[in-house]
Protein backbone atom coordinates (compact mmCIF):
# COMPACT_ATOMS: atom_id res chain seq x y z
CA UNK A 1 0.00 0.00 0.00
CA UNK A 2 1.56 3.54 -1.07
CA UNK A 3 0.14 6.06 1.29
CA UNK A 4 0.75 9.37 0.63
CA UNK A 5 1.31 11.61 3.91
CA UNK A 6 0.45 15.61 4.13
CA UNK A 7 1.75 17.59 7.11
CA UNK A 8 0.36 21.05 7.42
CA UNK A 9 -0.09 22.00 11.00
CA UNK A 10 2.07 24.65 11.87
CA UNK A 11 4.73 26.23 10.04
CA UNK A 12 6.56 23.42 7.66
CA UNK A 13 4.57 21.38 4.84
CA UNK A 14 5.83 17.88 4.23
CA UNK A 15 4.48 15.47 1.82
CA UNK A 16 6.14 11.93 1.31
CA UNK A 17 5.07 8.78 0.24
CA UNK A 18 5.58 5.19 2.15
CA UNK A 19 5.04 1.88 0.57
CA UNK A 20 4.44 -1.20 2.89
CA UNK A 21 5.94 -2.88 0.66
CA UNK A 22 9.19 -1.79 1.30
CA UNK A 23 9.13 -1.83 4.82
CA UNK A 24 11.77 -4.20 5.12
CA UNK A 25 14.07 -2.10 2.83
CA UNK A 26 16.81 0.38 4.15
CA UNK A 27 14.39 2.78 3.44
CA UNK A 28 12.14 1.70 6.12
CA UNK A 29 9.47 1.76 3.26
CA UNK A 30 9.99 5.77 2.78
CA UNK A 31 9.90 6.32 -0.99
CA UNK A 32 10.44 10.01 -0.95
CA UNK A 33 9.64 13.33 0.93
CA UNK A 34 9.55 16.73 0.42
CA UNK A 35 10.00 19.33 2.94
CA UNK A 36 9.14 23.64 2.58
CA UNK A 37 9.66 25.73 5.85
CA UNK A 38 8.56 28.69 6.30
CA UNK A 39 11.27 29.42 8.62
CA UNK A 40 12.74 32.85 6.92
CA UNK A 41 9.12 33.75 6.41
CA UNK A 42 8.19 33.75 9.98
CA UNK A 43 11.11 34.77 11.25
CA UNK A 44 10.95 38.50 10.53
CA UNK A 45 8.12 38.01 13.79
CA UNK A 46 10.29 35.91 15.81
CA UNK A 47 7.19 33.35 15.95
CA UNK A 48 4.73 31.47 13.90
CA UNK A 49 1.92 34.08 11.93
CA UNK A 50 -1.29 31.93 11.54
CA UNK A 51 -2.43 33.42 8.65
CA UNK A 52 0.77 33.44 7.09
CA UNK A 53 1.51 30.36 7.64
CA UNK A 54 -2.15 29.13 5.89
CA UNK A 55 -1.67 31.06 2.88
CA UNK A 56 2.01 29.79 2.51
CA UNK A 57 1.20 26.02 2.61
CA UNK A 58 -1.55 26.89 -0.41
CA UNK A 59 1.10 27.96 -2.33
CA UNK A 60 3.78 25.11 -2.16
CA UNK A 61 1.36 22.29 -1.54
CA UNK A 62 0.53 21.38 -5.06
CA UNK A 63 4.19 22.71 -6.39
CA UNK A 64 5.40 20.40 -3.60
CA UNK A 65 3.21 17.26 -4.78
CA UNK A 66 4.66 17.41 -8.22
CA UNK A 67 7.96 17.28 -6.61
CA UNK A 68 7.37 14.55 -4.90
CA UNK A 69 5.77 12.26 -7.48
CA UNK A 70 9.22 12.93 -10.07
CA UNK A 71 11.10 12.15 -6.87
CA UNK A 72 9.76 8.44 -6.44
CA UNK A 73 8.99 8.60 -10.11
CA UNK A 74 5.67 7.39 -9.81
CA UNK A 75 2.41 8.80 -11.19
CA UNK A 76 -0.58 9.91 -8.73
CA UNK A 77 -2.45 6.93 -9.83
CA UNK A 78 -0.33 4.99 -8.13
CA UNK A 79 -1.61 5.87 -4.55
CA UNK A 80 -3.33 3.93 -2.71
CA UNK A 81 -4.45 6.05 -0.18
CA UNK A 82 -3.96 9.55 1.61
CA UNK A 83 -3.31 10.72 5.13
CA UNK A 84 -3.35 14.11 6.75
CA UNK A 85 -2.55 15.94 9.86
CA UNK A 86 -6.22 16.28 11.49
CA UNK A 87 -4.81 17.79 14.51
CA UNK A 88 -3.69 19.67 16.62
CA UNK A 89 -2.42 22.81 15.10
CA UNK A 90 -3.19 25.61 13.94
CA UNK A 91 -6.80 25.33 12.33
CA UNK A 92 -6.13 27.49 9.33
CA UNK A 93 -3.04 25.55 8.53
CA UNK A 94 -4.29 22.06 9.17
CA UNK A 95 -7.61 22.91 6.48
CA UNK A 96 -5.35 23.87 3.94
CA UNK A 97 -3.49 20.10 4.40
CA UNK A 98 -7.14 17.96 5.05
CA UNK A 99 -8.84 19.78 2.18
CA UNK A 100 -5.93 19.27 -0.20
CA UNK A 101 -5.83 15.48 1.16
CA UNK A 102 -9.56 15.01 1.22
CA UNK A 103 -10.08 16.51 -2.37
CA UNK A 104 -7.57 14.27 -3.85
CA UNK A 105 -8.00 11.05 -2.38
CA UNK A 106 -11.76 11.96 -4.00
CA UNK A 107 -10.73 12.36 -7.16
CA UNK A 108 -8.01 9.62 -6.98
CA UNK A 109 -10.98 7.20 -5.42
CA UNK A 110 -9.04 6.70 -2.53
CA UNK A 111 -9.26 5.86 1.27
CA UNK A 112 -8.26 8.98 3.48
CA UNK A 113 -7.94 9.34 7.18
CA UNK A 114 -7.27 12.54 9.12
CA UNK A 115 -4.18 11.46 11.58
CA UNK A 116 -3.07 13.03 14.96
CA UNK A 117 0.29 15.24 14.52
CA UNK A 118 1.63 13.78 17.63
CA UNK A 119 0.95 10.03 17.21
CA UNK A 120 3.17 10.61 14.04
CA UNK A 121 5.93 11.90 16.38
CA UNK A 122 5.47 9.16 18.08
CA UNK A 123 5.61 6.28 15.73
CA UNK A 124 8.13 8.01 14.15
CA UNK A 125 10.90 6.04 15.53
CA UNK A 126 9.55 2.92 14.77
CA UNK A 127 10.86 3.87 10.77
CA UNK A 128 14.61 3.72 11.86
CA UNK A 129 17.10 1.56 12.33
CA UNK A 130 16.17 0.33 15.69
CA UNK A 131 12.93 0.53 16.28
CA UNK A 132 11.57 -0.04 19.69
CA UNK A 133 8.85 -2.93 20.74
CA UNK A 134 5.63 -1.40 22.66
CA UNK A 135 5.33 -0.70 25.44
CA UNK A 136 7.59 1.64 26.37
CA UNK A 137 7.40 5.47 27.84
CA UNK A 138 7.50 8.39 25.18
CA UNK A 139 8.57 12.15 25.34
CA UNK A 140 6.83 14.37 22.96
CA UNK A 141 9.19 17.18 22.95
CA UNK A 142 8.61 20.15 20.65
CA UNK A 143 7.22 23.80 20.26
CA UNK A 144 4.07 22.97 20.63
CA UNK A 145 3.73 20.23 23.34
CA UNK A 146 5.96 18.52 26.26
CA UNK A 147 4.42 14.86 26.97
CA UNK A 148 5.32 11.98 28.54
CA UNK A 149 3.22 8.95 27.36
CA UNK A 150 3.34 4.80 28.51
CA UNK A 151 2.15 3.38 24.68
CA UNK A 152 1.22 -0.08 25.16
CA UNK A 153 0.23 -0.19 21.69
CA UNK A 154 -0.95 2.15 18.78
CA UNK A 155 -4.23 4.24 20.36
CA UNK A 156 -3.10 2.98 23.91
CA UNK A 157 -1.44 6.04 25.51
CA UNK A 158 -1.68 6.76 28.87
CA UNK A 159 -0.38 10.32 29.91
CA UNK A 160 1.97 10.35 32.58
CA UNK A 161 3.14 13.69 32.59
CA UNK A 162 2.75 17.20 30.67
CA UNK A 163 3.37 20.38 30.10
CA UNK A 164 1.13 23.09 32.23
CA UNK A 165 2.16 26.11 30.30
CA UNK A 166 5.04 26.41 28.32
CA UNK A 167 6.41 23.78 25.55
CA UNK A 168 10.35 23.38 25.80
CA UNK A 169 10.74 24.35 22.49
CA UNK A 170 8.75 27.32 23.10
CA UNK A 171 10.74 27.90 26.07
CA UNK A 172 13.82 28.17 23.66
CA UNK A 173 12.34 30.11 21.11
CA UNK A 174 11.70 32.93 23.50
CA UNK A 175 15.76 32.56 25.04
CA UNK A 176 16.38 32.90 22.12
CA UNK A 177 14.52 35.89 21.09
CA UNK A 178 15.94 37.56 24.48
CA UNK A 179 19.46 36.77 23.71
CA UNK A 180 18.72 38.46 19.86
CA UNK A 181 19.24 35.03 18.03
CA UNK A 182 16.99 34.75 15.64
CA UNK A 183 14.05 31.96 14.78
CA UNK A 184 13.71 29.15 15.64
CA UNK A 185 15.90 29.24 18.95
CA UNK A 186 16.89 25.53 19.48
CA UNK A 187 19.65 24.98 17.16
CA UNK A 188 20.46 28.63 17.44
CA UNK A 189 20.68 28.17 21.41
CA UNK A 190 22.51 24.82 21.09
CA UNK A 191 25.04 26.42 18.25
CA UNK A 192 26.03 29.27 20.96
CA UNK A 193 26.08 26.91 24.02
CA UNK A 194 28.87 24.70 22.55
CA UNK A 195 31.52 27.46 23.89
CA UNK A 196 29.68 28.10 27.07
CA UNK A 197 29.96 26.83 30.31
CA UNK A 198 26.58 24.40 31.66
CA UNK A 199 27.33 25.50 35.27
CA UNK A 200 27.65 28.96 34.91
CA UNK A 201 24.57 30.37 36.43
CA UNK A 202 22.30 28.48 38.40
CA UNK A 203 18.79 28.83 36.92
CA UNK A 204 15.61 26.53 38.31
CA UNK A 205 14.18 23.55 37.72
CA UNK A 206 10.05 24.04 37.61
CA UNK A 207 8.07 21.14 39.12
CA UNK A 208 10.99 18.76 39.39
CA UNK A 209 9.88 16.71 42.54
CA UNK A 210 6.16 17.44 41.62
CA UNK A 211 5.33 14.75 39.86
CA UNK A 212 5.36 14.20 36.14
CA UNK A 213 4.29 17.70 34.72
CA UNK A 214 6.43 20.13 33.58
CA UNK A 215 6.19 23.91 33.83
CA UNK A 216 8.75 26.24 31.68
CA UNK A 217 7.37 30.09 32.02
CA UNK A 218 9.50 30.35 35.04
CA UNK A 219 12.15 29.27 33.03
CA UNK A 220 11.57 32.10 30.74
CA UNK A 221 11.23 34.83 33.56
CA UNK A 222 14.55 33.74 34.88
CA UNK A 223 16.52 33.75 31.85
CA UNK A 224 14.75 37.04 31.44
CA UNK A 225 15.97 38.30 34.63
CA UNK A 226 19.21 36.80 34.53
CA UNK A 227 20.31 38.31 30.74
CA UNK A 228 18.88 41.62 32.19
CA UNK A 229 20.81 41.82 35.75
CA UNK A 230 24.30 40.31 34.03
CA UNK A 231 26.64 42.82 32.43
CA UNK A 232 27.57 41.81 28.93
CA UNK A 233 24.59 39.38 27.97
CA UNK A 234 24.29 41.34 24.81
CA UNK A 235 27.83 41.76 23.73
CA UNK A 236 30.46 39.79 25.66
CA UNK A 237 30.76 36.43 23.92
CA UNK A 238 31.93 34.37 26.22
CA UNK A 239 28.73 35.25 29.02
CA UNK A 240 25.93 35.08 26.04
CA UNK A 241 27.34 31.61 25.66
CA UNK A 242 27.88 30.67 29.30
CA UNK A 243 23.96 31.64 29.84
CA UNK A 244 23.04 30.14 26.81
CA UNK A 245 24.41 26.55 27.76
CA UNK A 246 23.35 27.23 31.40
CA UNK A 247 19.80 27.26 29.81
CA UNK A 248 19.80 24.73 27.57
CA UNK A 249 21.14 22.53 30.68
CA UNK A 250 18.94 23.29 32.76
CA UNK A 251 15.77 22.71 30.40
CA UNK A 252 17.73 18.87 29.39
CA UNK A 253 18.11 18.19 33.03
CA UNK A 254 14.49 18.66 33.94
CA UNK A 255 13.33 16.78 30.67
CA UNK A 256 16.04 13.51 31.38
CA UNK A 257 15.25 13.57 35.32
CA UNK A 258 11.18 13.46 34.42
CA UNK A 259 12.43 10.38 32.10
CA UNK A 260 14.12 8.78 34.22
CA UNK A 261 11.25 8.83 36.75
CA UNK A 262 8.63 8.27 34.58
CA UNK A 263 10.15 5.06 33.27
CA UNK A 264 11.07 3.65 36.99
CA UNK A 265 7.12 4.25 37.65
CA UNK A 266 5.95 2.25 35.10
CA UNK A 267 8.39 -0.29 34.97
CA UNK A 268 9.42 0.13 31.74
CA UNK A 269 12.59 -0.15 30.25
CA UNK A 270 12.49 1.48 26.37
CA UNK A 271 12.03 5.41 25.68
CA UNK A 272 10.83 6.91 22.88
CA UNK A 273 12.04 10.62 22.00
CA UNK A 274 10.30 12.73 19.28
CA UNK A 275 9.70 16.01 18.21
CA UNK A 276 12.28 18.88 17.37
CA UNK A 277 13.33 19.50 20.75
CA UNK A 278 14.57 15.38 20.40
CA UNK A 279 17.38 16.54 17.89
CA UNK A 280 19.41 18.66 20.41
CA UNK A 281 22.58 16.75 20.71
CA UNK A 282 23.03 17.87 24.28
CA UNK A 283 19.58 16.20 25.55
CA UNK A 284 20.45 13.11 23.44
CA UNK A 285 24.24 12.73 25.56
CA UNK A 286 22.90 13.08 29.01
CA UNK A 287 19.71 10.98 28.21
CA UNK A 288 21.75 8.25 26.87
CA UNK A 289 24.23 8.70 29.96
CA UNK A 290 21.48 8.41 32.65
CA UNK A 291 19.36 5.93 31.42
CA UNK A 292 22.59 3.31 31.05
CA UNK A 293 22.46 3.57 34.92
CA UNK A 294 19.05 2.23 34.99
CA UNK A 295 19.56 -0.28 32.37
CA UNK A 296 17.37 1.30 30.04
CA UNK A 297 17.55 1.83 26.07
CA UNK A 298 16.57 5.38 24.23
CA UNK A 299 15.12 5.22 20.64
CA UNK A 300 14.64 8.37 18.23
CA UNK A 301 13.59 9.00 14.79
CA UNK A 302 15.74 9.47 12.17
CA UNK A 303 17.48 12.62 12.10
CA UNK A 304 14.92 13.70 8.51
CA UNK A 305 11.78 12.49 10.91
CA UNK A 306 12.57 14.71 14.10
CA UNK A 307 11.03 18.00 12.71
CA UNK A 308 7.32 17.92 11.11
CA UNK A 309 7.43 15.98 8.29
CA UNK A 310 4.84 14.30 5.96
CA UNK A 311 6.57 11.30 6.52
CA UNK A 312 5.19 10.40 10.17
CA UNK A 313 1.61 11.03 9.03
CA UNK A 314 2.15 8.52 6.31
CA UNK A 315 3.37 6.24 8.01
CA UNK A 316 0.94 6.34 11.08
CA UNK A 317 -2.25 7.07 8.54
CA UNK A 318 -0.73 3.49 6.75
CA UNK A 319 -1.60 1.72 10.59
CA UNK A 320 -4.98 2.85 11.37
CA UNK A 321 -5.43 2.50 7.19
CA UNK A 322 -4.78 -1.31 7.33
CA UNK A 323 -6.84 -1.89 10.51
CA UNK A 324 -9.88 -0.64 8.34
CA UNK A 325 -10.34 3.08 9.78
CA UNK A 326 -10.74 5.88 6.92
CA UNK A 327 -12.81 9.23 7.34
CA UNK A 328 -15.69 9.98 5.82
CA UNK A 329 -15.83 12.77 2.52
CA UNK A 330 -16.80 15.55 5.42
CA UNK A 331 -13.30 17.11 6.70
CA UNK A 332 -13.20 18.54 10.45
CA UNK A 333 -9.44 19.32 12.00
CA UNK A 334 -9.40 19.76 15.68
CA UNK A 335 -6.63 22.07 16.78
CA UNK A 336 -6.69 20.63 20.35
CA UNK A 337 -7.05 16.99 20.37
CA UNK A 338 -6.14 14.93 23.37
CA UNK A 339 -4.43 11.37 22.29
CA UNK A 340 -6.21 10.04 25.09
CA UNK A 341 -9.17 10.11 22.71
CA UNK A 342 -7.92 8.21 19.71
CA UNK A 343 -9.33 4.38 19.71
CA UNK A 344 -6.58 1.98 19.95
CA UNK A 345 -5.54 -0.92 17.35
CA UNK A 346 -7.29 -4.02 18.07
Amino acid sequence: MKVLGLETSCDETGLAIFDSEQIDSNNKGLLGQVLYSQIELHALYGGVVPELASRDHIRKLVPLFNELLEQCDITKNEIDAIAYTKGPGLIGALMTGALFGRSLAYGLDVPAIGVHHMEGHLLAPLMGANPPAFPFVSLLVSGGHTLLIAAHGIGQYEILGESIDDAAGECFDKAAKMLGLPYPGGPNIAKLAENGNQNAYDLPRPMLHRGLDFSFSGMKTAVHNLIKDTDGSDSDPKVRADIAASFQHAVVDTLVKKCVKALKQVEMSRLVIAGGVSANSHLREILERELAKINATVHYAPPALCTDNGAMIAYAGYERLQAGQADDLAVSCVPRWPMTELPALL
